[in-house]
């Protein structure tokens, strides 16, 4: 039961795609960094087996000790999975392989799909006062994908610019449908980034068009080129705003947030 008393929490959005190489983990470390650099105080939920959030925000395996499988399966205290990032305004609950076996382990707990919305709203949330809560979600619309739309307020959906970018999201749409149906009756869908665009390219122009005529309000104004700068910053363990922060891609991201904190005034309360 909710308690009255308290504050609002932080906006919490789910990057989700079950495609791979859409951009999701860039989209998900630099919007975060992006949000850092207007003032708001950011916590980026890595919930992928493979840790590419974790990695490309500095936090090095060894590093791991604690991570978003401890949070799911052992209930471990905030404090323990909670880092900071060499960003600042920026914390990151890491991961590791060890995720990739939480699907199973969560089968037999009735209360699979709420694990992660419970974890994120435990009074020790309050303390962090973070506004935007990021989760970094795995390439699959499995277990672990499912728990971060039952915690999420909304979904952002980042699209590759390129040929059958549309097929696939309509799966995607159903299951946030379900979700809302069966778990979660507030969640919608934050909107659709796309991602490696590239200006020149007659097919990248082709897919912006077919999205906006079919998706209309829910694609995100601001699109994230094809960068080269954003594809090297994960090489230095840094968003790419503090690797080039005069680039267009990060010109971009920071765009994407500004865009993003309009459509949630929320943040004033």
């Amino acid at each position: 039961m909710s308690d009255p008393t308290r504050l609002p929490g932080p906006k919490i959005i789910a990057v989700a795609n079950q495609k791979g190489g859409v951009g999701k983990t860039t989209t998900t470390i630099n919007l975060g960094a992006a949000l850092a650099a207007e003032g708001m105080k950011v916590l980026v939920v890595d919930l992928d087996p493979q840790g590419n959030a974790s990695t490309g925000l500095g936090i090095d395996p060894e590093n791991r000790e604690y991570t978003t499988y401890d949070l799911l399966i052992d209930d471990s205290d905030l404090d323990k999975v909670i880092q900071p990032t060499r960003t600042e305004g920026m914390d990151i609950i890491p991961a590791t392989v060890d995720l990739s076996s939480a699907d199973i382990e969560l089968m037999s707990n009735e209360k699979r799909s709420f694990l992660l919305h419970d974890a994120l709203r435990q009074h020790a949330m309050d303390a962090h006062e973070y506004d935007f809560i990021l989760i970094d979600c795995p390439p699959s619309l499995n277990l672990l994908t499912v728990n971060a739309m039952v915690a999420s307020h909304s979904v952002l959906v980042p699209l590759q610019s390129e040929f059958f970018a549309l097929e696939g999201l309509s799966q995607l749409m159903l299951t946030i449908r379900e979700v809302r149906q069966s778990a979660n009756p507030g969640l919608r869908i934050e909107g659709i980034v796309l991602t490696m665009y590239d200006a020149r390219n007659n097919l990248s122009q082709q897919v912006e068009a077919d999205a906006r005529d079919n998706l209309g309000d829910l694609v995100f104004n601001t699109v994230i080129p094809r960068n080269v700068r954003v594809s090297e910053a994960p090489s230095y363990a840094v968003p790419v705003l503090d690797y080039d922060p005069t680039s267009k891609g990060a010109q971009a991201y920071l765009q994407l947030a500004k865009e993003l904190m309009s459509k949630n005034i929320r943040i004033a309360a």
